[in-house]
């Protein structure tokens, strides 16, 4: 097995290397990314997906605790509901970004970790597919996250994250549940933020009762009240004074544990509350 993964990384991939060193430099605003990544087409074929699978998000929902609207969010950010996980070699892309001598040291542990994973046997190497940079199957697991989180569903066999959806919704749960998601709590909404909101009180680290935000004019954007008064939030403006504004909740950053970014945690919010 691991012969005919080393077989297939003779030399550096200059594919691999041409993709890592001409990565886009500009930075897109909120509004931008939002347009980019949840459009009428995305929502469109993630609610035909999850229509398709309804049966197992359910299960695999009650199994974790986990909502399935982060799941489908997940699963249509990182691959566009399977349909898009890459077609590099996983081994071939971390040997060579692993010898290119930028961040080495990390894609070298990542090369070990996924050839440990060939060792085991949950995958072959002509199917270990992913992204240039080694993120692997549906859900774009890094090895070293493939070895911490991934399950099979149910549990007992291989870990199939590139061809079983079973595998792939249970993995995602997986990583949510560890990482303490809340069962039955939301990830946030979008408010309305009156113009004498202090703007220090914006961001993550601020986290206050949800009455407490009420108190100080902030509403849900549809109007009315907000429906879990006891919760703690915080109020971010991805895109400052003028922007969109949120009220962001411990799910909300449990989310960021998988990509560390607002902008990918909104949009996986946005897009499962979208599509189931």
């Amino acid at each position: 097995m691991l012969d005919e993964a080393l077989a297939l990384t003779t030399q550096p991939n200059a594919k691999v290397l041409k993709a890592d060193r001409h990565q886009p430099e500009f930075t897109l605003t909120w509004a931008q990314y939002k347009d980019r990544v949840i459009t009428d087409k995305k929502i469109s074929d993630g609610q035909n997906a999850v229509a398709q699978r309804t049966a197992l998000l359910n299960q695999i929902s009650q199994a974790y605790g986990v909502d399935r609207g982060a799941i489908a969010g997940i699963w249509g950010l990182e691959s566009a509901y399977g349909t898009r996980m890459g077609t590099y070699h996983v081994v071939d892309s971390l040997a060579t970004l692993a010898f290119d001598g930028r961040r080495s040291s990390f894609f070298r542990a990542e090369l070990f970790k996924a050839l440990h994973i060939l060792n085991n046997g949950d995958i072959t190497p002509s199917g270990m597919l992913g992204s240039y940079a080694g993120a692997m199957g549906q859900p774009q697991f890094m090895p070293s996250a493939y070895e911490r989180y991934a399950a099979s569903f149910p549990a007992g066999g291989r870990r199939d994250i590139w061809n079983n959806e079973a595998d792939v919704f249970a993995s995602i749960a997986n990583y949510l549940a560890k990482c303490h998601w809340q069962a039955g709590e939301p990830w946030g909404e979008q408010v309305q933020v009156p113009d004498t909101l202090d703007q220090s009180q914006i961001g993550r680290a601020a986290v206050h009762p949800v009455s407490y935000w009420a108190g100080l004019g902030v509403r849900p954007l549809l109007g009315g009240g907000f429906s879990r008064p006891g919760l703690e939030g915080a109020v971010i403006r991805p895109d400052g004074v003028g922007g969109e504004a949120y009220m962001v909740y411990h799910n909300f950053n449990v989310i960021r544990r998988y990509n560390p970014s607002d902008f990918y945690a909104l949009g996986v919010g946005l897009l499962g509350s979208a599509i189931v």
